[in-house]
């Protein structure tokens, strides 16, 4: 019997699929629920798995292609004979690898070369093609995969600690002057459709401030040991500004409201986005009622959506129905700018490198590490005197951090000891 697989919808406005990887070739014998292939949407990374076991006789479409949902993407014969070189712990039964590095071996990948040196099985077929991009050994790499193996991520980090990115060893000799083409990937679309659309369609403003960080650093040289002994997660900035802006929502509801249509809903709830740098671009998954959280389920909420964004494995419902925005393109080392809306929301706060800077206090020149913050906003529903009493409730609190108290809990309740 010839079993068709096809591509599933994996979410309700994504009609087309990228072939991001095969992990499986023709002629290869697959188990039930076992990996064929990686396929990228404008949202998320999944697998497509056999639905029976079976010898795989056709996969359709070439890595790179963009197909739409629901097209066949591979056929198995499940009446073929299971070949005696099949591994043995398939003959025991159908069994659903762990993760995805526990699919097929990369030298059977089409379309990619493994790099110099590496062996073939420990390495995701994605890493091998970077490393071959940028001349990298195996060798050099610490895979995090299963049994070690190496994954996309695992190379990436290694090219940017190396200091080679944007600087692959195919790279033209410098005084040339060819060029390359590649094609942009759904992700890359959908965002480029989104930052336009948000510029065209709504009337968005930022306003600025500067915050002293002085006591918010104080406060973590205080606990940070105990607080990462005690959950495991180290004691971050970013909680304390998804707090002081939890707070500041409260009282400035329209800043955590969205248009739909005619009218403006507003959340008494905060789902507060994180904007997050994955392998494939920036990704933007939410902490859900975010306002009922301790500073320690902030920090581990943060630290696993980060680790599932660095892995490529955020579902469309992490990434999806947040209210307000929070960015830090200071990690990055950048001074000021002024953040874009992620709609359909109305508001989104830039976080900046903090530096220490000359500053009067009381009738004194002292030197503090300062910060600039940004607001965003859709000045269709937010008035300039909303958006600057948000801001300032937020500077107001990081730099009065036990105003983050509810009156009732000491500092140690608030950071979840």
């Amino acid at each position: 019997m010839a079993l068709e697989i096809k591509v599933p919808a994996p979410g309700e406005s994504v009609s087309e699929v990228t072939i991001a990887n095969w992990l499986k070739k023709e002629g290869e014998w697959v188990e039930m629920d076992q990996p064929i292939a990686e396929f990228e949407s404008d949202k998320a990374t999944f697998e497509v798995n056999a639905e029976k076991a079976g010898m795989i006789e056709k996969l359709l479409g070439n890595v790179g292609d963009t197909i739409p949902v629901g097209t066949v993407v591979a056929v198995i014969n499940t009446e073929a004979a299971r070949p005696a070189s099949a591994p043995e712990k398939e003959k025991k039964g159908p069994e659903k690898p762990s993760a995805p590095a526990a699919s097929a071996p990369k030298s059977e990948v089409k379309t990619e070369t493994p790099a110099a040196g590496a062996e073939t099985s420990h390495i995701s077929p994605l890493a091998a093609s970077l490393l071959a991009e940028y001349n990298l050994s195996a060798s050099q790499i610490k895979g995090t995969g299963t049994n070690g193996k190496i994954t996309r991520t695992d190379a990436l980090e290694a090219i940017v600690r190396m200091g080679l990115a944007g600087k692959p060893g195919n790279v033209a000799a410098p005084g040339t002057r060819d060029e390359r083409h590649e094609k942009m990937s759904n992700l890359r679309r959908t965002v480029s459709r989104r930052l336009v659309a948000v510029k065209n369609e709504t009337a968005m403003l930022t306003t600025f401030n500067e915050v002293n960080m002085k006591p918010i650093m104080d406060l973590r040289t205080r606990y940070k040991k105990e607080f990462e002994e005690k959950f495991g997660v180290g004691l971050g900035f970013m909680s304390f500004f998804t707090r002081a802006v939890c707070i500041a929502l409260k009282e400035w509801p329209a800043i955590n409201a969205k248009i739909d249509g005619d009218e403006i809903v507003y959340h008494d709830f905060c789902d507060i986005s994180i904007a997050v740098s994955a392998p494939k671009g920036l990704v933007v998954p939410v902490i859900r009622n975010a306002e009922a959280m301790s500073l320690a389920e902030i920090e581990n909420e943060i630290k696993r959506l980060a680790t599932r964004a660095r892995e490529n494995k955020l579902s469309i419902e992490e990434m999806t129905g947040g209210t307000f925005t929070i960015t830090n393109g200071g990690v990055f080392g950048s001074m000021m700018s002024t953040p874009i809306l992620n709609a359909p929301q109305s508001g989104i706060l830039g976080m900046h490198n903090i530096v220490e800077r000359p500053v009067a206090e009381n009738g004194q020149v002292v030197i503090r590490p300062m910060m600039y913050l940004a607001l965003s906003y859709d000045h269709r529903i937010i008035d300039g005197r909303e958006s600057v009493s948000f801001l300032v409730k937020v500077k107001t609190l990081l730099e009065n951090p036990e105003m983050m108290l509810d009156g009732t809990r000491p500092v140690e309740k608030v950071l979840g000891f």
